[in-house]
């Protein structure tokens, strides 16, 4: 079942000067917008990998992130004037709890630690600290919530400071979990040994795994199927299974990551396919040999190959 959650005025009614959304926006469908507010930034991604921060900011890195995979809506809101950051944060944080959201946590920017703005903007978004707007001022206020659902569990990030002309800005994040569509690409042994022979590597991009694991997934078999059937037609032929990833993380994380996943790649055609364990060899470079920009989620799909 789908909530609407209603953020709500505590005090009385009053008329706002609203400005006008951005073209082609919208409120998220389970969660409304704080009377008066206008929405300043809107983007959605039927499927995208988040970075969802859970918890301070020390030593210069997140102390505790997770990662999720689904639809990503973000929505940034300028709020009126004359409403205060708690006044909208608690609003929000009442309407999360009355439609059964689990809080995972909450802070202020003061208990955030320096430079925990800074992250929250690098890890949700490659828009710039300036760009995303809500967190060029103080009096910042963060939730994260979780609603368990049958069809897939919502995430919602929430964070409240002040911006320009001391509005209050709204930066919502709405993370609706499922597994990724595919079958959509597809891996040809001849076109693999066609591109081996001409440029001496292949990029493959039917192989998929869970976010952070490194279990190769059963969708996966008809570009296994490929590969082993490339290296049965060409006996001599030893590779190098090289796993890479997007610049989402730390790099160590993403260097073993990568590691593994190259391993269990390696493992499967071994296994499953009869393929000689001489003949193959797992390296993981991580995100240091991209082959698109990091800045937008074509780009980073395309560096996870």
């Amino acid at each position: 079942m789908l909530w609407l959650l209603v953020a709500f005025l505590l005090a009385t009614s009053v008329t706002f000067a609203q400005e006008e959304d951005r073209e082609g926006s919208k409120d998220h469908p389970l969660i409304s917008r704080y009377p008066g507010s206008s929405i300043s930034y809107y983007d959605v991604k039927k499927f995208d990998e988040y970075v969802l921060p859970l918890g301070k900011f020390e030593k210069e890195k997140l102390t505790k992130s997770q990662k999720l995979e689904g639809k990503v809506t973000q929505i940034t809101y300028r709020a009126p004037e004359d409403r205060s950051t708690l006044e909208i944060y608690r609003n929000y944080e009442l309407a999360l709890k009355k439609a059964g959201f689990e809080t995972l946590f909450s802070a202020t920017s003061k208990e955030l630690g320096e430079g925990w703005q800074d992250a929250f903007a690098a890890a949700i978004s490659s828009r710039s600290t300036k760009d995303l707007g809500a967190y060029l001022g103080g009096e910042g206020r963060y939730i994260v919530a979780k609603s368990t659902r049958q069809e897939g569990d919502v995430y919602v990030a929430l964070y409240v400071a002040l911006g320009w002309y001391s509005n209050a800005m709204v930066q919502l994040d709405v993370i609706e979990v499922k597994p990724m569509e595919t079958g959509l690409v597809t891996v040809n042994a001849e076109v693999l040994a066609e591109d081996i022979a001409r440029t001496g590597h292949v990029a493959v991009y039917g192989i998929y795994f869970d976010t952070g694991k490194a279990d190769v997934k059963p969708e996966s078999e008809p570009a296994l199927k490929e590969i082993a059937k490339l290296l049965q037609q060409s006996p001599k032929l030893q590779l190098y299974v090289v796993g890479h990833t997007d610049n989402v993380g730390t790099l160590n994380s993403n260097m073993e990551l990568s590691k593994l996943r190259a391993e269990a790649v390696v493992k499967a055609l071994i296994s499953k396919h009869g393929i000689d364990s001489k003949r193959l060899h797992p390296v993981g470079v991580g995100p240091l040999a991209p082959v698109a920009s990091n800045k937008t989620e074509e780009g980073r799909a395309k560096n996870r190959r």
